[in-house]
């Protein structure tokens, strides 16, 4: 059962769960504010906790406020479509045959149905951005696996609301957003290494950062250019 605390003017739903260590999320659009803590965990300890990330939430609740919205999409022609960061014009062509998806140059063509409407172009589009992602990051994980010395089991590509992916250690799965077909390529190797790392490390510590600092030099910069991208237009409701 979640309880909320106000600290400083910013509201925090706190979930006690049987984990061993306290999660702190904020999410877009508006910055909510999760804080996930040990189901022993006193509530005053919590508090302590959460006072000590009040710099961080704030700063992380400013970046999501100023962050660039796509605009909804209508799926029609001429219309502007990203493919690994590469702006693309979309050309809807009506055919009596099964629907598919070709990409040349900066021109994304969309073959579909006879009266196919704009939810059902959607859908065909989706579906081929999580087969193009879907490809491309099991050939980079296949590229990182002996490097980092991890196995992953499987990787799932889905639609993600508030994160650009996450990692089972104990399961050895990797989850990531079908979005980031949308954006560079060196943005998804990022948050490939990212999740595989996360297999030797499970939190954000000093380790973790090492890690990714010995296996990916730079990696900060994909990240700030990641999150510095314009992110999916959303009816966004809790």
């Amino acid at each position: 059962m979640a309880t909320q605390i106000e600290l400083g003017g910013i509201v925090l739903d706190v979930v006690k769960k049987d984990i061993k260590n306290v999660h702190l999320s904020v999410y877009p659009p508006a910055g909510r504010v999760r804080l996930a803590a040990p189901a022993r965990m006193q509530l005053d300890t919590i508090r302590l906790f959460a006072i000590s990330k009040l710099g961080w939430i704030r700063q992380q609740q400013k970046k999501l406020r100023e962050q660039e919205r796509e605009t909804e999409r209508e799926y029609i022609e001429r219309e502007s479509h990203y493919v690994w960061g590469t702006r693309c014009l979309l050309s809807v062509v009506e055919r009596d045959a099964a629907p598919s998806v070709q990409l040349r140059r900066a021109r994304l063509t969309l073959f579909v149905r006879p009266g196919a409407d704009a939810a059902r172009r959607k859908e065909i589009l989706e579906a081929w951005y999580r087969e193009r992602l879907r490809a491309e990051a099991e050939a980079l994980a296949a590229h990182w696996q002996p490097q980092i010395g991890v196995r992953m089991k499987a990787l799932f590509v889905q639609r993600m609301r508030t994160r650009w992916g996450s990692c089972n250690p104990a399961a050895g799965t990797i989850r990531l957003n079908a979005d980031l077909a949308k954006k560079p390529g060196e943005c998804l190797e990022y948050i490939v290494v990212h999740e595989l790392v996360h297999m030797l490390e499970p939190t954000h510590n000093a380790r973790f950062v090492a890690l990714m600092d010995r296996f990916l030099p730079g990696w900060p910069h994909r990240r700030e250019l990641l999150n510095r991208l314009p992110v999916r237009h959303e009816d966004w409701s809790y």
